[in-house]
């Protein structure tokens, strides 16, 4: 029997398919290969700008070269990975397109890194091992350059798995192992590491408590409040002025040390001032808001989406002061062996040009790469609105800006999650919105009412994804030994003739 014809009107409707599945397949590539060409220009461009000031054809020039390119690698995949945890809470709060969040976080990473990122660079390039007299010049490069490279290529991975991951713990991995191959593991400055390691711990608690501590003063002082306008005119300055304070405070401590170097007592008078002025600019901007709005709470949540964004961008700022390091520090101690042959200096030089292939390359991967993660952070973990996520934002801000004064190497990516979870969990604590109450009049038996209260906890809705929760901490928890193996191997095979 003969196979009915097609109808044409099926046959239109296959093309049309088609024609989507290709366009959607170029778009697929294009997204692809441009974000990688431009990733190699810039590669290209710092090898011919660094080759240029090293002339000659010798081997230093060549490790230099070769340290400045891994490094704007490494500069790369930061921007494209770890950028994600300080933009995520303001793009899943619903404030920011993901557009606007990458150009903020871009001005404010690079101008972070250029300002504030001298120290914490020193840390990561001579705080995590101490070479002495058993590492050469020679091999200490290699120790640097291998470390460099695993980290690297270890973000790139999880960048591409759309894994948050660390860059801290790449980075430190990365030299431990490499350092541990060099000359085994007494080289170790082990001080450091156990520094290091107990703000891993520390920082993700400390954010998750301020977050979260945060949030229940927003909650019980305004969103509770019988007149929420009156309470947000009363509260709402308070925590921009508490911000003002904070950001100025650093601003003071790294930001303007190249022109000014205050004292203890002139820092707290600037953070003071700060504070009095956002609060009398800020009362004034609050009330003519106000005015506009209902009582409703999606209208109080509005009045936190300016407070969010210079939160944010006091986060973006931090971070490209604090983990610029991860991109330059190792870059910054092998530039420090240039020209001297007999001894590893105690203190490293940071060039202008070694900030600015931090700087600039952590903006790019930004823009070409971290829009999905941005999106992943910001929407994995629990639902954010405005407040929460101003919370996320100012606990991170803090947490960092602390961490960078002591010049401590924290992860960025332990403390906007833990922040996070925290506002998440106080959440869940608070509102526990599956909670039934019995209707007035209706009376149970002790056994019914003992079933149906057990029936009431288990049922009772999470607000925080428990298994996203495991796949980040297991990231946390492989970060460190992968890029340490990586980074050896990497030592040994360079040290093959």
């Amino acid at each position: 029997m003969k196979a009915p014809a097609k109808k044409p009107e099926n046959r239109y409707i296959n093309d049309l398919r088609r024609f989507g599945f290709s366009q959607a397949q170029v778009l697929v590539v294009r997204g692809t290969i441009v974000p990688v060409g431009l990733s190699l220009l810039f590669l290209a461009f710092v090898a011919l700008m660094v080759g240029a000031g090293y002339t000659g054809v010798g081997e230093e020039s060549l490790i230099i070269v070769s340290a400045a390119v891994i490094g704007g690698y490494m500069a790369l995949n930061i921007g494209a990975n770890d950028v994600a945890n300080n933009m995520g809470p303001a793009v899943g709060g619903k404030v920011l397109t993901v557009m606007a969040a990458v150009a903020i976080a871009a001005v404010c990473e690079s101008a972070g890194a250029l300002l504030a990122g001298g120290d914490v660079v020193k840390t990561v390039a001579k705080g995590i091992i101490a070479p002495g007299d058993r590492v050469s010049v020679e091999n200490f490069r290699y120790l640097m350059l291998s470390a460099l490279l695993a980290a690297a290529l270890w973000i790139n991975l999880a960048t591409m798995l759309s894994a948050p991951v660390s860059t801290t713990h790449a980075i430190v991995g990365g030299v431990l192992g490499a350092g541990v191959a060099a000359a085994g593991i007494d080289l170790v400055n082990w001080a450091t590491m156990a520094k290091i390691a107990a703000s891993w711990v520390i920082s993700p608690l400390f954010g998750a408590a301020i977050a979260a501590m945060l949030l229940a003063l927003i909650k019980t002082r305004v969103m509770d409040a019988e007149n929420r306008l009156e309470a947000a005119l009363k509260w709402v300055p308070l925590l921009i002025a508490v911000m003002a304070s904070a950001f100025a405070a650093y601003m003071a401590l790294k930001g303007l040390k190249k022109i000014w170097k205050p004292s203890t007592i002139e820092i707290i008078a600037f953070a003071g001032l700060s504070f009095i002025a956002a609060l009398v600019l800020s009362r004034p901007y609050i009330a003519r808001r106000i005015r506009s709005l209902s009582n409703e709470q999606r209208d109080i949540n509005s009045l936190f989406d300016l407070p969010l964004i210079a939160g944010a961008a006091l986060l973006s700022f931090a971070h490209g002061a604090n983990d610029v390091a991860n991109a330059v520090g190792p870059l910054a101690a092998i530039v420090s062996t240039i020209g001297d042959q007999s001894e590893i200096a105690s203190k490293v030089s940071i060039p202008l040009w070694v900030m600015v292939i931090g700087a600039f390359g952590i903006a790019l991967g930004l823009g070409l790469f971290g829009p999905k993660l941005i999106a992943v952070v910001g929407e994995k973990i629990t639902r954010l609105n405005s407040p929460r996520a101003y919370c996320v934002a100012l606990s991170s801000a803090i947490t960092v800006l602390i961490a960078t004064t002591l010049g401590l190497p924290v992860s960025s990516t332990h403390i906007a999650v833990g922040a996070v979870f925290g506002v998440g969990f106080l959440r869940e604590f608070l509102e526990n919105p599956n909670r039934r109450q019995l209707r007035p009049g209706h009376k149970l038996n002790a056994t019914a009412e003992e079933a149906f209260n057990s029936r009431n906890a288990r049922g009772k809705r999470r607000l925080v994804r428990r298994r996203f929760a495991l796949s980040i901490a297991a990231a946390w928890v492989v970060t460190v030994p992968a890029a340490a193996a990586l980074a050896a191997t990497i030592y040994v095979v360079l040290q093959i003739p």
